[in-house]
């Protein structure tokens, strides 16, 4: 709400609420749009200059890259600085190809605090950015006269601008990629290639966060600095054999490869010590992992006649993830088989006018090991495997005036094994008007197996939850596209593209002889401890919304607190909660378009998402205990005014919104300035928007939220992008 509405809403519901009339006296009188004070339109530039050619019988290419970002959040900014350098020399009579690729990155960032966005929408708009005195920074903050300590309210929220004031936090990051391939076409045998691939990819980032101690951030703690480092070491070797050979006299192509590698990640996160100014300093511990992927590999292509083609794989793959002290969860099995059939290169279809006519059928096998994270910066890499680790900050043991960091056993899942996915999947490729009409569809089925949940478990173990495979999930759908050139003349084409999938997921299996009573509650909310509005259970689809189905009065005005007994129980408790639409879309649609005429080019992209639906966590975390909690106000979104709930009804259906929208992606234009200082020589200007508008019903800031739950986040901008490219 906007100050003039929220003073309006405020007095409105102190008239007859007692604990709101005491907090209405704290409206002030101003109208202050937070969100306006730490958004900013930001500017950026990215810069590319590449040279190409060869010294003698070395081919080359050097590029280098600067990109300047600032962000739409204030203080919010990202550098970067790179340079790129490519080899291509042929030894041996060209017998032997070396490809070599080296690049490296630096990187300037600082962060802005995550809850600068969160403090913006809550801030109470009719108190002034400022206090008119120089304590807190001479921001405005919510005060409280029993906090003989620092005097604030420890429970208002902060002044957002006073966030970004206070906390500096910048890193830098420098990182190494390089690789070398050798391609050996053996003298003997021309048809046989020997590859070689070895990758190397090193970071490090070093960073250092400071609260300010003048500032509400830091004035508790009388300031705070923290010095912070990650190093990251990514290894690839990979060898393998590949052979081509085409047979003419009966239009024959046999193309095969077999293959060994080896991919090996590590992570090394140094403890640090936050200093704070009360000498009450805190530390974490060293931290350090690494995983390793092995996989061998072949796959053979048979193309018969040039109509027929069959293509058939088997990987093996062993994560060091599913290691547990033997080898019996480590490897993976992962076949495949595909056939392919090129009608229109049948007899009966010559000069039918059908440029392309192929049907395809194929069967297969992934492995995901994937495992989620014990926080944003550690993977967790040893589930499988019994292990200790190093106690939480604030866990130590205290001996005498001293506390010291103990060992303590982790959780951990000997019988962790590979999630796999069979997929089933039959099309038809086809090309129409010499080709001016091209597109596909598809129809596939995909089986997961043994999927990895971080599920509950029962008490008694080391703890309330563990990684597990406990169950399977079904996936139907039909996708297609089509591609129409209406104009193709010498200087002018019109190329237009859609494309629309629809798929549905099914849980068909949780633990051994679950039903649909059995479910896993996920989705974690703001608000609350521990609450959820989304679950796995068998019969429907993953993430499906678990919520209780509100009651509306005769004008459609939703009751309080009231939802409907679906047990019939007499009572209103979790088991009358129930699975209320998905995060999946009914359909989803894409569109482009390509319009060239001479030196002209103008294009655009747009994307529809239909039937999917969001819980809006902003809007539930809004209501009348907003206005009367612990001697300060704050902002409340505007369904509050609405539906005048007392107390935040996070379990209610009301807050699960269709999120279905309509966004144009992408518009571009360009011209191409051919021959400008010799032949052969090209400028081209060019114009983009992106995110240019979206069109939804959806009462949040944005229907794209990761997860389908809308609790505040870095929103999408929109780019107005400006472009010149010089060749020469």
């Amino acid at each position: 709400l906007n100050a003039d509405e929220y003073r309006s809403f405020v007095n409105e519901i102190a008239k007859t609420n007692p604990a709101v009339a005491v907090n209405a006296s704290r409206l002030g009188s101003a109208n202050t749009n937070w969100q306006d004070l730490i958004y900013q339109n930001a500017w950026g530039t990215d810069n590319n200059l590449a040279f190409s050619g060869g010294v003698k019988w070395l081919p080359y290419r050097l590029s280098i890259g600067y990109n300047d970002q600032n962000g739409i959040v204030k203080t919010n900014s990202f550098k970067r600085t790179s340079v790129g350098l490519n080899l291509n020399p042929k030894f041996l009579d060209n017998h032997l190809s070396v490809n070599i690729n080296a690049k490296g990155t630096f990187t300037d960032n600082r962060f802005v605090d995550s809850g600068v966005i969160k403090a913006a929408t809550y801030f109470d708009p009719t108190q002034p950015v400022y206090s008119g005195n120089p304590k807190y920074g001479g921001y405005y903050e919510w005060t409280d006269p029993n906090n003989t300590n620092t005097g604030l309210n420890v429970n208002g929220t902060s002044n957002p601008l006073g966030l970004i004031d206070g906390i500096h936090d910048v890193s830098s990051a420098w990182r190494g990629l390089g690789n070398i391939q050798l391609d050996y076409k053996l003298h003997f045998l021309p048809d046989l290639h020997f590859n070689v691939n070895a990758g190397y990819d090193y970071s490090k980032s070093d960073g250092a966060k400071t609260v300010s101690p003048i500032y509400r951030a830091g004035i508790a703690d009388l300031g705070t600095y923290n010095n912070y480092s990650m190093e990251k070491k990514n290894k690839l070797l990979e060898t393998y054999f590949s052979y081509l050979k085409t047979i003419n006299s009966i239009s024959t192509t046999i193309d095969l490869t077999a293959g060994y590698s080896y991919q090996d990640f590590y992570t090394s996160i140094p403890g640090s010590i936050t200093f704070k100014g009360t000498c009450q300093n805190t530390s974490t511990s060293n931290f350090e992992t690494k995983n390793v992927l092995l996989s061998f590999y072949g796959r053979g292509i048979f193309t018969i006649a040039n109509k027929y083609i069959i293509s058939a794989s088997i990987r093996r793959d062993g994560s060091s993830r599913f290691y547990n002290g033997t080898k019996s969860n480590l490897w993976g099995n992962f076949p495949g088989v595909s056939v392919a059939w090129k009608i229109n290169e049948e007899n009966f279809l010559k000069d039918k006018g059908i440029d392309a006519l192929k049907l395809r059928a194929g069967w297969g096998v992934t492995g995901q090991q994937e495992l989620p994270t014990l926080d944003t910066n550690k993977p967790r890499n040893y589930p499988a495997y019994a292990a200790y680790n190093m106690s939480f900050d604030g866990a130590q043991y205290q001996f005498g005036d001293q506390f010291f960091f103990m060992m303590r056993p982790e959780i951990y899942n000997p019988n962790l094994s590979w999630e796999t996915t069979t997929t089933k999947n039959a099309g038809i490729d086809f090309g129409f008007l010499k080709n001016r009409v091209t597109g596909s569809i598809d129809i596939y089925q995909k089986d997961t197996k043994d999927l990895i949940v971080d599920s509950p478990i029962a008490a008694g173990d080391l703890s309330n939850h563990n990684l597990l495979n406990v169950g399977n999930m079904q996936t139907k759908g039909i996708e297609g596209s089509i591609t129409i050139i209406p104009i193709k003349k010498e200087n002018t084409t019109w190329e237009v593209s859609f494309n629309a999938t629809h798929y549905k997921s099914k849980i068909t299996k949780l633990i051994n002889g679950a039903d649909s009573t059995y479910r896993i509650l996920v989705g974690g909310i703001d608000g609350g401890v521990n609450n959820t509005v989304q679950a796995h259970t068998v019969g429907y689809q993953p993430n499906a919304f678990y919520v209780f189905q509100q009651v509306y009065d005769s004008n459609g005005k939703p009751l309080d607190g009231v939802y409907v007994d679906r047990n019939g129980d007499g009572k209103i408790d979790v088991n009358d909660r129930y699975y209320y639409k998905s995060t999946q879309p009914d359909a989803i649609l894409g569109f482009n378009t390509k319009f060239t005429h001479n030196n002209w080019d103008i294009g655009l992209s747009a994307r529809a998402v239909l039937g999917n639906y969001v819980y809006n966590n902003a809007a539930s975390n809004s209501s009348i205990q907003s206005l009367t909690t612990n001697n300060y106000l704050q902002n409340v979104y505007s369904s509050a005014a609405n539906y005048r709930f007392t107390s935040p009804q996070y379990n209610s259906d009301i807050f699960v919104e269709n999120a279905s929208f309509l966004r144009l992606d992408n518009v571009n234009a360009g011209y191409n300035f051919k021959d400008v200082f010799y032949k052969g020589s090209n400028i081209r200007v060019y114009a983009m928007l992106q995110n240019v508008f979206v069109i939804t019903k959806y009462s949040g800031i944005d229907p794209e939220v990761f997860g389908n739950i809308d609790n505040g986040y870095y929103q999408m901008p929109k780019v107005y992008s400006l472009g010149f490219n010089f060749q020469f």
